[in-house]
């Protein structure tokens, strides 16, 4: 069964916890020296070789929490990387997700002179197979496209010393949990497993059961912010209001992430966002993963205050000074309002939370955060009320949309700035007529 031991009751350093001195120099130059709550409580069992189930939410801490001991050991096993064969694998439900655990990672295993790489779909796998035959210590991946590399014979994980689950209550959501186990089932038995989840319900408690040998058990947080670092209010508005009262929601000066239930309806509002001077990106399924990457980049960075998604985002997108978030389109159930919600409040910061509910939804909402156990402010408002105004501060100065030209204007066959295959394949095969007959 297992183990549940009391975490440390106050902030500590990572020199406290047993980090070498490689690692928290490159912390330290990052400006990282107290230790979060799941970090304190999982780091000293997960250093010692002990198999770990942490339970967190998002913004936590927990993928230091987890890269920190598996950097550790690969670096004390002394065994050398093979191609095609990772040293430690690590399980994420998302592309997004991959790569921001790739970003903690990569300064970490550069400090001991490990390789890292992630593997994901909606991309082309030839860089994947090259970084994986070139040997690499650390593989993050997506269990779709790790598999079909496995099927393929490009990768194996039977040389895997350490496996991390991340998210992985919410790989169970995404019924990823049979590729889990069949994943699971090709690393060595014996070696080390960490699973970080911000829920440890029954889906969990499966792989628990069959993949940890007497585990030990932290749980520091609930699923979501305390409500004592969150505000959740409610707006009822009729239906021909809405549009003006989510424009007023999002033209405040901090960054805003606005959730829709379609895909559709996330591209529709970023794009009227925009066009009223509130510059604003998509995130959603229907984008090419150079396309999520470039919008997810613009929201982090500040060239686009406002994120519109749908809840691809609400798990595994990590971006740091989230102050509102507002669900457009209320969630379907109590666990994504959790989720969604989880992305403003973190580390420890403030935020405030608003559903947008029309009259005819009025009983739903009710339910629903009931459900998640939220009292929120409740107020019926009209555009310009003094709630919404309360909320968002002074509004940002309207930035006017940039103007399309010859060269910025996409071309027919253009989706998301990349070309279509079946466009770029005529005019090839045009240059080449072209200069044979120049020839």
């Amino acid at each position: 069964m297992p183990s549940t031991r009391p975490a440390p009751s106050q902030l500590c350093s990572f020199r406290e916890l047993g980090v070498s001195a490689k690692l928290l120099t490159v912390l330290a130059q990052r400006g990282i020296t107290t230790a979060f709550p799941i970090q304190a409580a999982t780091l000293p069992d997960a250093l010692a070789g002990r198999d770990v189930l942490g339970r967190g939410r998002t913004g936590s801490g927990k993928t230091l929490a987890f890269a920190i001991p598996t950097i550790t050991a690969l670096d004390h096993s002394g065994l050398r990387r093979t191609a095609g064969r990772p040293r430690a694998l690590v399980l994420v439900p998302t592309r997004e997700l991959a790569n921001q655990v790739a970003d903690t990672f990569a300064p970490l295993a550069a400090a001991v002179g490990q390789r890292i790489t992630t593997v994901y779909g909606g991309v082309g796998q030839g860089g994947q197979v090259a970084a994986l035959r070139g040997g690499i210590d650390v593989l993050i991946a997506c269990p779709g496209r790790l598999e079909d590399l496995l099927g393929q014979g490009r990768v194996h994980l039977d040389a895997v010393e350490v496996t991390v689950l991340d998210e992985a209550d919410h790989m169970a959501d995404l019924g990823f949990l049979p590729a889990v186990r069949r994943l699971l089932d090709r690393t060595p038995a014996g070696t080390q497993r960490l699973l970080f989840s911000a829920t440890l319900d029954g889906a969990v408690d499966v792989l628990v059961r069959r993949y940890l040998t007497d585990p030990v058990v932290r749980s520091v947080d609930p699923p979501v912010a305390p409500v004592s670092t969150m505000e959740h209010h409610v707006f009822t508005v009729e239906h021909a209001d809405k549009p003006s009262v989510i424009r007023e929601l999002a033209s405040g000066q901090r960054r805003s992430l606005l959730f829709t239930r379609t895909k559709h309806a996330a591209k529709k509002l970023a794009k009227q966002l925009t066009a009223a001077g509130l510059p604003a990106v998509e995130l959603h399924g229907n984008l090419s993963q150079n396309a999520r990457a470039r919008n997810l980049a613009a929201f982090s960075e500040g060239s686009a205050r406002v994120l519109v998604a749908t809840d691809i985002a609400a798990r595994g997108i990590h971006v740091d000074e989230i102050g509102l978030v507002v669900h457009v389109d209320p969630p379907a159930e109590c666990k994504a309002y959790l989720h969604r919600s989880g992305r403003t409040a973190r580390a420890g910061a403030e935020g405030i939370v608003v559903t947008l509910s029309t009259p005819d939804q009025s009983g739903e909402v009710r339910t629903l955060t009931r459900l998640a156990g939220i009292r929120p402010v409740t107020a019926r408002v009209r555009p310009g009320a003094e709630q919404i105004t309360a909320l968002t501060g002074p509004p940002a100065p309207l930035v006017a949309p940039a103007t399309p030209t010859a060269a910025s204007t996409p071309s027919r066959g253009r989706r998301d700035g990349v070309v279509r295959a079946s466009q770029r394949g005529p005019r090839r095969a045009t240059r080449r007529r072209t200069t044979r007959r120049a020839a």
